[in-house]
């Protein structure tokens, strides 16, 4: 297991940006790995809001489990912005996700270039800019796993100068955002992407969410399970008890690792 931690310059941040990256390509070659030399399946894992890009190798078993599946896991950081692009100062935080680093590493790293291989996911945060960019970037992406997912839009949409909440504030969300009344319907919406990708006939990723029953963010996942349910888009969607803790999240990555690779039924 091989992990590194890198700079490289960002053309759609326009800085140097850190990454960790897990790359399981030194490990004993077990009697059941005879294509070990096959180019690695990836997940790009985001970490949550006030966390890092060290977030996930620090707090979770996810240096083991990419070991035991034999899985390349690519950790960039989003600072604070959502993994979304901030047209404003030109910071473009989705396109850096969904393409920019997907072809950095891919040109550093033994990955597969293939769609059904490259998987994203994330916690809190993270797990919105999971599901944002991976339907943005449905052509690179053929897999989400969604743990606790902030899906803000919801709370954020139409709100007013003076707002403020447990998290920040309307100056903060504006930032981010942008124009919050042009919030829903806009790119940033992962409802309008959704029917977006099937209005234009084209393929949907797979998508797996987690929400624990005492997370503070369970009725925005429910939400989105709901729309999901009306729109007719396959998807699975677990609750179980549980808070916004790395206690919830680890045992829900493995489960979601498995169901991407497709070592656990995709039934709802």
């Amino acid at each position: 297991m091989a992990i590194l931690n890198l700079h490289f310059y960002s053309q759609c941040l326009r800085r140097e940006v850190p990454v960790t990256a897990l790359i399981p390509m030194d490990s004993p070659v077990h009697p059941k790995q005879e294509n070990a030399s096959k180019p690695l399946k990836t997940l790009y894992l985001l970490h949550g809001y006030s966390g890092t890009h060290t977030d996930w190798i620090n707090f979770s078993r996810i240096r083991e489990l990419s070991d035991r599946y034999r899985i390349a896991v690519i950790m960039p950081s989003g600072e604070n912005h959502f993994y979304v692009d901030d047209e404003e100062r030109g910071e473009l935080y989705g396109e850096y996700i969904g393409s920019e680093l997907v072809s950095f590493t891919r040109k550093l790293f033994p990955l597969s270039d293939a769609r059904e291989e490259t998987f994203i996911g994330g916690l809190s945060m993270g797990g919105f800019g999971a599901i944002r960019n991976g339907f943005k970037y449905a052509s690179v992406f053929s897999r989400i796993i969604a743990l606790s997912s902030a899906i803000i839009p919801y709370k954020i949409a139409n709100m007013e100068p003076g707002f403020k909440d447990g998290i920040a504030d309307y100056g903060y969300y504006r930032s981010v955002f942008g124009d919050l009344g042009c919030l829903l319907g806009s790119d940033k919406d992962p409802e309008a992407l959704v029917k977006l990708l099937k209005d234009s006939g084209s393929e949907l990723p797979a998508l797996y969410m987690a929400c624990g029953t005492e997370d503070f963010l369970l009725d925005v996942n429910r939400r989105f399970h709901e729309f999901l349910i009306q729109e007719q888009v396959g998807h699975v969607y677990r609750e179980s008890p549980g808070e916004h803790t790395w206690a919830f999240w680890n045992d829900k990555i493995e489960e979601g690792l498995k169901w991407a690779l497709e070592e656990l039924p995709a039934h709802p």
